[in-house]
């Protein structure tokens, strides 16, 4: 009987199509400004999405405030004389990440502009992090599943 029970319940659980959420990835370059592009976790651009920027010295009040481009970028040159982080806020229907960009002075910023070769940082999780991910969620389903499935005169 248990059996039977533990298998309907592995046969619902595989054959129910997952939960489509939005979760969102920020990534930043700096070039000579700071260009962000925002998306949802499954790669889709967060279009026309509000963004403030807040300045080091000051981070309770919007620096700047704008959209996204269709494509979900967002670009915005910094007042290099306030070093430290520059945080990005990006929402859009509920949805929405914050990002804490470092900012140093020019000399500084020109050396790690040339240093990162102008590559996106920050975003999404690389494959391997979500096949990790998917495959420690299916083992914990079976783990769960046969520890109320086990024997327990066995265990007495």
């Amino acid at each position: 009987m248990r059996w039977q029970l533990f298998l309907s319940l592995a046969v619902s659980l595989l054959s129910t199509p997952p939960a489509l959420a939005h979760g969102v990835a920020i990534a930043h370059r700096q070039t000579s400004a700071i260009e962000i592009r925002a998306t949802y976790d499954n790669g889709d651009p967060m279009s026309n999405a509000q963004v403030v920027v807040y300045a080091p010295n000051n981070p309770a009040e919007p620096w700047l405030k704008g959209t996204t481009t269709e494509k979900g970028t967002f670009a915005f040159v910094p007042d290099r004389k306030m070093q430290g982080a520059w945080d990005v806020k990006v929402r859009q229907s509920g949805h929405g990440d914050l990002i804490s960009i470092p900012v140093e002075n020019a000399e500084t910023a020109s050396s790690q502009q040339t240093q990162a070769g102008n590559r996106w940082q920050g975003g999404n999780y690389t494959p391997l992090q979500k096949a990790i991910m998917a495959a420690l969620g299916v083992w914990g389903f079976i783990g769960t599943g046969l520890f109320f499935a086990r024997n327990k005169s066995n265990n007495s």
